[in-house]
């Protein structure tokens, strides 16, 4: 498990936690929005009362009054690469680059990923293997192996529409969309996941 600043990660962050105990002190009232980094979409809000002064209005740790629209804000989340065989591309970032383990599991369709760090990043790789049969499942081409990007935003339906009239083209809409499996395509055709 890993806690850290849904909006500002300098603000706290626990780092990883396996069987441990975290503790953080604020220093300023103020709302503070955070997430498990390892599960974007697991997330709360700490309100902190006290009489120190009240945080900046920077962003940063500010949740705005109800019916306020602000800008939506993309936090980069991880890269993910297709792979032609899971166990031979995970034996080689774990032991020939060093990386480690944090989070692995199967989706619906069946296909499987596995997500590392490398010591002294918290950016992610996800290796991601599918299926014959999968809904993402495509024979090996060369040059095919960039799978997508993935950010995390407060409201994906909200973001997806955002994107979509920037000039983002549809992929997998939330309609559409089994799970987390919400996507879209960057103008060149990357494709690009949104997690809430």
């Amino acid at each position: 498990m890993a806690v850290e600043s849904r909006t500002n990660a300098s603000l706290f962050d626990s780092g990883t936690l396996t069987g441990a105990t975290w503790s953080h002190t604020f220093t300023q009232a103020g709302t503070y929005p955070c997430y498990c980094t390892f599960h974007p979409m697991m997330g709360g809000t700490i309100i902190v009362r006290g009489k120190g002064p009240r945080p900046p209005n920077d962003g940063g740790n500010y949740i705005p009054p109800s019916g306020v629209a602000l800008p939506m804000k993309y936090r980069f989340y991880y890269t993910g690469i297709r792979v032609r065989n899971l166990n031979r591309s995970l034996a080689f970032y774990t032991k020939a680059i060093g990386m480690k383990v944090v989070n692995q599991g199967t989706m619906r369709h069946g296909g499987k990923y596995v997500q590392l760090v490398g010591a002294g990043s918290r950016q992610k790789l996800e290796l991601n293997w599918y299926p014959a049969g999968s809904r993402f499942h495509s024979p090996y081409r060369k040059g095919e192996e960039m799978d997508h990007l993935a950010f995390v935003v407060a409201d994906v339906r909200k973001a997806y529409r955002e994107l979509i009239r920037k000039g983002a083209k549809p992929a997998v809409p939330p309609e559409d969309s089994e799970g987390t499996e919400v996507y879209l395509k960057d103008p060149d055709g990357i494709w690009i996941e949104l997690l809430q």
